[in-house]
Formats: C-alpha cells, structure tokens, sequence
C-alpha cells in the first residue's frame, strides 16, 4: 500500500486514528488481518441515513418516491463511481491477484470509507465527505446518463478515449466543451467514472 498520506489526499480527509485507514484498505483476502467488511457494513448505515436525511430535506416527494430517489445515490454504480472517481483501489491491500477486485469491491471500498472516516471524525466529517464525492445516478448508468443529457442539449454524443494503464484503466470524456477523466479496475468503471464526473459538472 502507498503512504498512508496518498490515500488521505485522494480521500480528502486525514486520519487521527491510522489505524482505521489500515483497516479500510484491507481486503477480507488478506489472511490474518482484520479486513474492511465491517467498516462496510457500518458506512452502508451511514450512507443511507445521509442520503434518506438529504433527500427528506430537498424534497417533497412521497415515501414510495423517496425510496425511488434513494437508490440513484447507493445504487452500486453510483458508489463504485465514486470509488473510481476517487480511485481508492488502488490503496487497497489484497491476495490473490486482481480477481479478488471483481464483483462489488469498488462500492464496497467506497462505504468502508465512509465508514472508517465516520468512527474517526464522527457523522459531520462523513457527510462531508459524501456530500464532496457521491453524485447521483438517475438510471444506474452514468454513461447512459450523460449521454441523454447531452443529446437532450446539443444532439451531440460524448466522445470517450479509454487506455489501459499498469493498474487498470484510465479514461477520458468530451461533451459540451467540457471533459473529465475517470479511472477503474476495468474499462467499463473508468468509463463509468469518467461520465459520472462530468454528469455531476454538467449538471450542476
């Protein structure tokens, strides 16, 4: 794992406790150490009272709506481009080559953060964080995404350039004169970073 210091710049938040980032960046296949499972379990916890309490405040919409709205910010796309967005993997500590990286462990890491940075700063210094790195995902696919509000705009389609790179994969989106880059494990979650991060701009 780099300097304990690079993964609190791309987290934006440092430590008093460092032990806790250890732990965060502890994949369970790391034998012998304790993994990040159950900081996952409570950053799950603390995401969705953030998330329930932003929409409760910013909305007039019904229960049933809400429950709607709330998946757009927890959904696993939208954590796992947060996670590339911030690219977290690359902090973490695990065996068994890259496979041990597939399925839910970018969303996962990205709510272990949340909460590692929860026990350490408490509740106020978690929801700044979410508020500086979660976006919503109105369909669960930021490509798709940016690719309707573009078009909905300027009845032009974003322009992705994708590259492998020693750690996984890095890529770039153009639309609207503007352009963001997202990195990944894989090609489709840099690509999901990447119009993640530039949805958020356009949109904002």
């Amino acid at each position: 794992m780099p300097e304990p210091s690079e993964a609190e710049r791309a987290l934006g938040y440092t430590f008093r406790d460092r032990a806790l980032l250890h732990v965060c960046f502890t994949h369970a296949s790391v034998a012998g150490e304790e993994s990040n499972e159950r900081l996952e379990f409570l950053g799950d916890a603390v995401l969705e009272l953030y998330v329930t309490e932003k929409l409760y405040r910013d909305s007039g919409a019904r229960e049933g709506e809400l429950t709607e709205l709330r998946k757009r910010f927890v959904s696993r796309e939208a954590l796992s481009a947060a996670e590339a967005r911030l690219g977290l993997v690359r902090f973490l500590r695990y065996a068994g080559g890259e496979d041990a990286l597939r399925g839910k462990t970018a969303s996962n890491l990205y709510e272990a953060a949340v909460g590692a940075i929860y026990l350490d700063g408490g509740y106020a210094a978690a929801c700044d964080f979410m508020r500086r790195t979660l976006s919503e995902c109105a369909t669960g696919n930021f490509k798709t995404a940016l690719q309707e509000y573009v078009q909905a705009c300027e009845h032009a389609m974003p322009v992705y350039d994708t590259r492998a790179e020693k750690d996984g994969f890095v890529c770039e989106v153009t639309a609207m004169g503007e352009r963001a880059v997202g990195r990944g494990t894989s090609k489709k979650q840099a690509e999901q970073a990447a119009a993640g991060t530039l949805y958020g701009r356009l949109t904002q």
